[in-house]
C-alpha cells in the first residue's frame, strides 16, 4: 500500500492509493484509531486548518470533512483556461494549495476557492542531466514553516533540496 498523509492536530491521517481507506492515528503514539472510507484513488492530501483537501491524479481537487472523510465540495484545478491533469502531491500554504503534477517537474500555486493556477514552479534544473537520468518522478512537496521554504523530491531522487519559491 502506498500512503499519502497529512496532520490534523494531535492526528495523522493517510490515504492509501487505490483500497479507498484513510487510516487515522494518534500522532503520539502511532496507534491506529479509526479507518475512514471514501470513494476514488488517493494521490494527495494536505489539511487547510479546516478541510483535508485530497487530489485523486485528476484535475479535481476534493474538500473533505476531516472528522469523517464525507466529501464537502470539489474545485476543477485549471491554468490559462486548460485544466491541470495529474494533480498528485499537495501541501496547504496559509491560503493557498501547492500542487506537482505528476511525471513532470512542475508546481503549480492554486486558489482553492477559483481552483485558478495563480504561479507555476518550474523544478527541472534541481538534478543534474546524469542524477535526472537517474531519478524518477518528482513527487514531494512539503512546507517548513519556521524558514518559509520548501523541501522537494521525488522517487529515486539522490537528494532532499530546501527551495524558496519567488517571482521571477
Amino acid at each position: 500500500m502506498l500512503f499519502r498523509s497529512s496532520l490534523v492536530g494531535e492526528r495523522l491521517v493517510q490515504l492509501t492509493w487505490r483500497s479507498g481507506l484513510a487510516l487515522v492515528s494518534d500522532l503520539a503514539t502511532l496507534e491506529e484509531l479509526e479507518t475512514l472510507r471514501y470513494d476514488g484513488e488517493g494521490w494527495g492530501l494536505c489539511y487547510d486548518g479546516t478541510n483535508l483537501v485530497m487530489s485523486n491524479g485528476s484535475s479535481i481537487l476534493e474538500f473533505r470533512d476531516p472528522e469523517s472523510m464525507a466529501l464537502l465540495r470539489k474545485v476543477s484545478v485549471s491554468k490559462n483556461g486548460r485544466f491541470v491533469q495529474k494533480l498528485n502531491e499537495l501541501e496547504c500554504v496559509g491560503s493557498e494549495i501547492y500542487a506537482n503534477i505528476w511525471q513532470r517537474n512542475e508546481i503549480v500555486r492554486i486558489d482553492p476557492k477559483t481552483g485558478h493556477v495563480t504561479a507555476s514552479i518550474d523544478a527541472s534544473g534541481l538534478l543534474s542531466r546524469i542524477e535526472a537520468m537517474r531519478a524518477d518522478v518528482l513527487n514531494g512537496i512539503a512546507y517548513k514553516p519556521e524558514s518559509k521554504t520548501f523541501l522537494l523530491t521525488g522517487k529515486l531522487w539522490p537528494h532532499v533540496f530546501e527551495v524558496e519559491f519567488v517571482p521571477r
